[in-house]
Order: C-alpha cells, then sequence, then structure tokens
C-alpha cells in the first residue's frame, strides 16, 4: 500500500511539472501574440523546425518565406532580417516548448510504464491526455495557416480563442488528474450547493475565457480604452450591428468588449457571494486553504483587466510597455482562477444519501 502511495505521489508530481509546463506554453503563446510573431514561421515542421536557423543563408531562407506572406506584403513590408529574427524567435520558442513538453510526458510515461506505476484506472485517463495534448497540436497549426493566406495580417480569432480554450482544457484534466493522485478522500468535504455554484462559476468562466481570446484575436481592448464606461456610456451603441445577429458576437469588437466587461464583474459578485456561503462550511484543513483563493485571484484578475484596457492607449507597436505586460499577466491570473476554481471542485462533492 505504501509503494501503491509513493508511486502515486511521482506520478502526480509528473503531471503537475506538465501543469507547470503548460502553463509557462500558454505564456509563451500569449507573448507570441502580443508581439505578433505567430506567423513568422509559415511551415509546421515536427522534427526539422526544432532547431532554429543556423547561418545567414538559412535565415535569408527563412524570410524570403514569410515575405511571402500577407502579413508581410500588407503590415510588416519596412521589416528588415534583424525585425524577423525577433518575431521568428518566439513562434520558434513557443513551438520548441511544445515539444519539450510532449518529451516530458512521453519520457515520463515510458518511466512509469516500466515501473509498473500505473494503476489500471490511470490508463483511459492517460490517453486522454495525449489526445488532447494532439488535438492542441494540430488546432495549433490550423489557427496558424488561417493567417497564410489571402489577406489576412493576423490569425482568425475564433481559431485563436479554439487554441485557447482548448489548452485551457488540457491545463485544467492534467490539474484534475494530478490531484485524484495526491488528495485523499478523509480532505474532501460533501455540500451538494456548494458544488452546483462552483460548476456554475467554471461554466461562466470557460464563456469569460472565451472572450478573452477573442477580445486577443480582434485586439478590442483598444477599441474602448476607457474605464469604468466603455467610450463614455455604460451601454455603447453598436452593439448589433453586423447584418448577421449571431456574427455580432464572434465579430462586433464593441459587443466583445461589452460582453467581456460585464462577466468579469458578474463573476466577481457570484464568487464573492459563494466565499462567503464557503466560510459557513465546517471542512477539512485542505478545503479552508484554497476556498479563499477564487475570490483573491479573480480580483487581481479584473484590476489587471483595467489596466489592460486603460493602458491600451499607449499601445506603440514593436514595442513591449505597460499594455503588454498588464495583458500578459491578465491572461496569468486567468489560467489560476480557472485552476482554483478546478481545485475547489474537486474539493467540494455532492452530498451523499
Amino acid at each position: 500500500m505504501d509503494q501503491l502511495k509513493r508511486s502515486d505521489k511521482q506520478v502526480a508530481i509528473w503531471l503537475l511539472i506538465g501543469v507547470g509546463m503548460t502553463v509557462v506554453q500558454i505564456a509563451l503563446g500569449g507573448i507570441t501574440r502580443l508581439t505578433g510573431s505567430g506567423l513568422s514561421i509559415t511551415e509546421w515542421n515536427v522534427i526539422t523546425g526544432t532547431l532554429p536557423p543556423l547561418n545567414e543563408a538559412a535565415w535569408l531562407v527563412e524570410f524570403d518565406k514569410y515575405k511571402q506572406t500577407p502579413q508581410f506584403q500588407l503590415l510588416n513590408f519596412e521589416f528588415s532580417l534583424k525585425d524577423f529574427q525577433y518575431i521568428f524567435f518566439w513562434e520558434w520558442f513557443h513551438r520548441l516548448w511544445a515539444r519539450t513538453i510532449g518529451l516530458v510526458f512521453a519520457f515520463g510515461f515510458i518511466w512509469f510504464l516500466w515501473k509498473k506505476a500505473f494503476k489500471k484506472e490511470m490508463v483511459k485517463p492517460l490517453a486522454v491526455l495525449f489526445l488532447l495534448g494532439a488535438l492542441q497540436g494540430g488546432v495549433g497549426w490550423i489557427m496558424v495557416a488561417s493567417g497564410l493566406s489571402g489577406d489576412a495580417v493576423y490569425v482568425k480569432p475564433t481559431r485563436l480563442a479554439l487554441h485557447f480554450i482548448l489548452a485551457m482544457g488540457l491545463l485544467s484534466y492534467t490539474f484534475w488528474f494530478a490531484l485524484s493522485c495526491l488528495i485523499k478522500q478523509a480532505q474532501l468535504v460533501r455540500n451538494s450547493k456548494a458544488l452546483k455554484i462552483n460548476c456554475l462559476l467554471l461554466g461562466l468562466l470557460v464563456v469569460q475565457l472565451l472572450y478573452g481570446a477573442l477580445m486577443a484575436g480582434h485586439k478590442a481592448a483598444s477599441v474602448a480604452s476607457t474605464w469604468p464606461t466603455i467610450n463614455g456610456a455604460w451601454v455603447p451603441d453598436q452593439l448589433f450591428k453586423d447584418q448577421s445577429f449571431f456574427l455580432n458576437f464572434i465579430d462586433n469588437t464593441i459587443l466583445i468588449h461589452f460582453i467581456h466587461r460585464g462577466i468579469a464583474y458578474l463573476l466577481i459578485i457570484l464568487i464573492a457571494l459563494w466565499t462567503l456561503s464557503l466560510n459557513k462550511i465546517n471542512g477539512s484543513i485542505l478545503f479552508n486553504r484554497v476556498k479563499k483563493w477564487p475570490l483573491i485571484i479573480v480580483l487581481i484578475q479584473v484590476a489587471l483587466g483595467i489596466g489592460t484596457v486603460l493602458f491600451s492607449k499607449g499601445i506603440i507597436p514593436g514595442n513591449w510597455g505597460l499594455f503588454e505586460w498588464t495583458a500578459q499577466l491578465h491572461q496569468l491570473t486567468g489560467m489560476l482562477l480557472l485552476l482554483s476554481l478546478v481545485l475547489t471542485l474537486f474539493v467540494i462533492r455532492k452530498e451523499t444519501a
């Protein structure tokens, strides 16, 4: 039994390393987006793409490929080789880190398989984990490909949102798997009402994360760089300016901005009320530690969101400034908020009859 418990802990540490690496990968994706680097590599070479160009001739070949893209022809036509090398680095590093995650999981899997550390109930979650990782890589390339033709100078916002939300799903699934190896039954709390609210908050947060990705894809922060109003109005005009009603929800930047702000306020209120109700529950030491974190993180998250909006008026193309810092930290706290709610969801269980 002790050996099994020890192996469970080792598997959990391996999974938590994956969680940490995935957080870094998503952060690198944010840097790639903020620096406009996502379309700098025009091919998806899983093996040969591991190394960057190693001499000037190789750099010029890659630069010539980039020159064929609409982003270069319509937006970055004044780029020098040095400018190209800068954006190439971030996209290359983003892809390299993804490969590294794959290797860490593959070697870990082989090691634990050899050591017979996996229980039967771990096999299915592990298969799902690898499938989610492969799906994420495939969607990532589909996203990049959407910006390499026609008159696109950036990737399609909807595909960016899909890529981002799948990454969040992979992150949450890996974290949940790790928790199942670490947390004992005695540390769980039974409260059906708190569980239902937790599920509601997670669902609302998923929608919020989707709209955060659409905000990023449309660069919608700068369409209303004011707070607390949106360009002087609490409810702005042209919320439904597109002829197709439903198209407004994914393409109308003012509506996207309005929804993203509104859900943020709603999350603060609901999480605050939920936290108050959790404080009335007599739970385990673990429960008492984790129940406070969603409220703390969401307050920081919203403050960073406000800062991102206000600093968007000072965006300087090609320069990493206050907007980029707050936007990156805003994304990071979004991930932490998601993980905090996944943690509480794991700890709070349905009441037994």
